[in-house]
Parts: structure tokens; C-alpha cells; sequence
């Protein structure tokens, strides 16, 4: 493992950010759209404005389990366009009918039944009680939820909850094990350490750091040998 200056990770994403720029993660449907307009997709950089755009980033997260986003947003224009964007709707439809609309994302039936888990589970403990417990104890309600991993628990903390917390996905593990700063078998807890513990604790800085590691991984490390021609090496050995 490497042994760098702190300020390292900031400069790190001083960098990713000069060279993609804000990512305007996580993509929400603006308020107001019409549910019937097929054009209507979530939109990157919005401010979330109701409950409705935070619920849609809790289904977000559990669509995109082991998808690409582009399939995970397929299925939530649909869960719009149906109005499925509530608990209550969720619960109510049957389990047929919400595999069909949310396909696209593969693991359909999976999602499905997690859609309805995080459903029952929003219905005893809204999102405004969720936002306003502490991080630890939001977290462990989460992660009770069955197919709510860490990943996916702290995605809906950090993008839809505003908590302070790190996402840590394969990519982040991918890049920062290959630059030298964890072992390639460093588990969750360890890799997520290593940005809660370097850098300020802001949730436009995590939540955009985070977005700007999967843009410059799906680059430079998304096909094997990982890396080979990323240019945060020669960047970081300049430091």
C-alpha cells in the first residue's frame, strides 16, 4: 500500500474533476414532468426537490444492482410513466406485473421482490424519519432490508438522504487497489475508510467524487489488463 500525503485523495479528484467536470450524479426526473411524454428520462446536476425524486433514486439503487445504469434507468422511466413511483403502488401491484415493467434491468424477478422489501420497509419508516436519524442508525435499518447491501445502502444514504457517507463500488475498488493505495482484496470497509478517513466530510464532495471514479474507470478500467494507460500514474508519481 502506498504511504502519501493525505491530501493526495483531494488531489485526485482536483484532478478527475479539471478533466471530466461535474458528473450530476444522481440523475432524478425533474418535478412536474408528465408521466405520458415517452421523452422524459432523468436529468443529470438537479437539485432534488420532494420526496418523490427521493424515492426514485431508493428503486435507482436497487435497479442498477449489477446492471449498467443506462438498463436501471430504462426501468425507472417506466416505473414513471406507470406512476409506480410510490410505496403504496408498489406494494399493490402484483409481482408479474412489475417484472414486466422494469425488465430492462435485468434480474427482474430479484428486483422485483426488492422493490416491494424497500417498499414495505419505506412504509413503516418514511424517508423524512430516515433523514432525520443519525447515519449510523439509518444505515443499520438499511441494511436489514433484504437485498439492500452496503453498497446499495449507502448509494440511498448519500444521493437520496444526504448523509456523509462514501460509496464504494468495483470501479472504486478496481482503480485505487491498481494506483497502490489498498490491496486488491481489500474489503468494503477498508476501501470506504480510505475516503472517509482523507477527505472532508461534504456530500457534494463524496457524492461527486464518487461519480467522477466510475467516469474515469469506465475509461481506463473496464477491460482487462486494468489501467494500463490511466494517467493518474504519471500525475500521482508527480506529486
Amino acid at each position: 500500500m502506498r504511504e502519501d500525503n493525505p491530501n493526495t485523495l483531494d488531489k485526485i479528484y482536483t484532478w478527475l474533476f479539471n478533466n471530466y467536470g461535474p458528473q450530476g450524479w444522481w440523475p432524478v426526473t425533474p418535478v412536474g414532468s408528465c408521466r405520458s411524454d415517452k421523452s422524459v428520462t432523468p436529468v443529470y446536476g438537479l437539485a432534488i426537490k420532494n420526496e418523490r425524486q427521493r424515492l426514485e433514486i431508493i428503486f435507482g439503487a436497487v435497479l442498477t444492482q449489477n446492471t449498467a445504469w443506462i438498463n436501471a434507468e430504462k426501468a425507472v422511466v417506466e416505473l414513471n410513466k406507470q406512476d409506480l413511483i410510490d410505496v403504496d403502488r408498489i406494494l399493490k401491484i402484483s409481482h408479474s406485473q412489475l417484472t414486466e415493467v422494469i425488465k430492462s434491468a435485468g434480474y427482474y424477478n430479484e428486483k422485483a421482490k426488492k422493490l416491494k422489501n424497500i417498499a414495505r420497509f419505506l412504509k413503516d419508516c418514511p424517508i423524512a424519519e430516515l433523514q432525520r436519524m443519525e447515519l449510523a442508525e439509518a444505515r443499520e435499518l438499511l441494511l436489514s432490508v433484504r437485498g439492500v447491501g452496503r453498497e446499495t445502502a449507502d448509494s440511498i444514504l448519500l444521493y437520496a438522504l444526504n448523509k456523509l457517507i462514501f460509496v464504494v463500488d468495483a470501479y472504486t475498488r478496481r482503480v485505487f487497489s491498481n494506483l497502490g493505495f489498498i490491496r486488491p482484496d481489500a474489503d468494503y470497509d477498508e476501501v470506504q475508510a480510505l475516503f472517509m478517513d482523507n477527505l472532508p466530510h461534504e456530500a457534494r464532495l463524496f457524492n461527486e467524487y464518487h461519480a467522477l471514479i466510475v467516469r474515469h474507470a469506465k475509461t481506463y478500467y473496464s477491460k482487462k489488463p486494468y489501467g494500463i494507460r490511466c494517467p493518474l500514474r504519471a500525475f500521482i508519481a508527480g506529486l
